[in-house]
């Protein structure tokens, strides 16, 4: 694999890599860092590309196993799992504070899910990625992805709720 076909095959989805550290690193810098570093794994292992079936879903899996390898070093003790990736568009200026507000509460949430919840949640909701992908990512069965999103959502939506109803019933 010559460096053209490697560019037309990585640099697609560098953005997802890319999404992906910062979702699981929350630190820009750091997710540069990580996109940097599996972009040159990827470069050095470019002779043994044409095996994969997805080079994509090969990149994921490398990018979330280094966050998470990053996460458990002890360099990274100032690091945690957070949800930064939801904007809102509203021109609305109270519907922008209160997007904001709600964003920041579903960050809250998703911080104490469990971990796999938490990729699955990001990996689907915010990548948009099929059933058959993540289970192949993650090295799950796609109906436990299914499962552990369904669960995911549900605590999500019920914490979510929870705060939004309180001192009103």
């Amino acid at each position: 694999m010559n460096q053209s076909e490697f560019l037309q095959a990585v640099m697609p989805v560098r953005d997802k890599l890319y999404r992906l550290a910062k979702r699981l690193l929350v630190s820009k810098e750091e997710a540069e860092d990580a996109t940097q570093e599996v972009l040159m794994k990827l470069w050095a292992g470019k002779k043994n590309m044409s095996n994969y079936r997805s080079v994509e879903a090969f990149a994921m899996t490398m990018t979330k196993n280094f966050c998470l390898d990053r996460l458990k070093s002890k360099s990274a003790g100032n690091l945690k799992l957070v949800h930064t990736n939801y904007t809102d568009s509203s021109p609305s200026l109270q519907q922008q504070v209160e997007a904001r507000d709600s964003a920041g509460w579903v960050s809250r949430i998703m911080e104490e899910l469990p971990e796999q919840q938490k990729l699955v949640l990001q990996l689907r909701d915010v990548e948009e990625y099929e059933f058959e992908e993540i289970g192949e990512m993650l090295g799950m069965n796609p109906t436990a992805v299914r499962v552990a999103l369904s669960r995911a959502r549900k605590a999500v939506r019920e914490k979510l709720l929870e705060k939004h109803s309180y001192g009103i019933g």
